[in-house]
């Protein structure tokens, strides 16, 4: 089946989705009746993708990923390191909790990705300067496994377009990203599913920012299952695309996008994460 099918038809499910307000993704493991299911649907859905794309051209960018956006950009100043800014206050921790209510990371600063879907190297490199240790995003790039499996290693092209899904040009989950930060970069980097919200703010509390796996600037698609040339199955989804998280307060996460720092309502964020599983990198100290 060719990508463009694919994706069409996924971006259409982002779109309605979206539009009806349904915020969870119903994924139903492997069959071998979903190829038939989706021919049945392209034809229904190319009319409705063509007049999208004609009316939206821009949906191909990093901002504006198909599906609506609830993240608010915001300034993040050198200065405000420094405590020359007012600032948001750390709240205290209340008697018995281990985590305050609000943290920012202030000293951190990003880049935009100089690869069409090279988000996961460019990241990689933001997020290791912050511990103080040199990477290149070019280098991080090369060194990178290659795989049709994005758990084993790198799908497709980097210069390939976004939004594809395997096995064609995709990205990286977390656990190579985390191989090669520990394995050339000696950082005491871990890879995890499944991390909870709670982990995600103490590890923000303590001062340690996350890499966190998520769907363009922290929107939504469908995700599914791929079967890989060994017949593992794995996870995917249109637009995957990794963040930097650091802070929240008791409503709200922001996170670092391409260099741009973005505030998102938790839930707006929590639905965005969970699509490809709670997925993070993080310094495991």
């Amino acid at each position: 089946m060719k990508p463009f099918f694919l994706v069409s038809l996924i971006i259409v499910s982002v779109l309605l989705v979206s539009c009806s307000g349904v915020l969870i993704a119903q994924l139903a493991p492997p069959d071998t009746s979903d190829e038939d299911l989706i021919s049945d649907l392209v034809a229904q859905t190319l009319e409705a993708i063509a007049k999208e794309i004609n009316e939206n051209p821009e949906m191909g960018t990093f901002e504006q990923t198909p599906g609506e956006t609830f993240s608010v950009e915001v300034t993040q100043r050198p200065d405000e390191a420094a405590g020359g800014m007012e600032k948001i206050p750390d709240d205290s921790a209340l008697p018995g909790q281990l985590i305050p209510n609000s943290h920012y990371i202030w000293n951190i600063w990003g880049h935009r990705q100089y690869f069409p879907i090279g988000c996961e190297a460019s990241v990689a490199d933001d997020w290791a300067k912050y511990f103080g240790v040199e990477v290149n995003e070019f280098k991080f790039q090369v060194v990178l496994p290659i795989s049709d499996n994005p758990n084993l290693g790198f799908v497709g092209d980097v210069n390939g377009p976004w939004g594809q899904v395997p096995p064609y040009a995709y990205g990286v989950h977390a656990a190579p990203i985390a191989e090669v930060l520990q394995s050339h970069y000696g950082m005491p980097a871990a890879d995890e599913k499944d991390f909870t919200i709670d982990a995600l703010k103490a590890e923000i509390a303590s001062g340690q920012p996350v890499i966190a796996w998520v769907i363009g600037n922290c929107t939504w698609s469908a995700p599914y299952y791929f079967i890989d040339k060994k017949g593992n199955s794995v996870v995917v989804a249109p637009y995957e695309h990794v963040v930097i998280v650091t802070g929240y307060d008791t409503d709200s996460i922001r996170y670092m996008n391409n260099g741009k720092f973005y505030d998102i309502p938790m839930e707006y964020f929590e639905r965005s994460w969970a699509v490809l599983g709670n997925m993070v990198v993080y310094y495991a100290d």
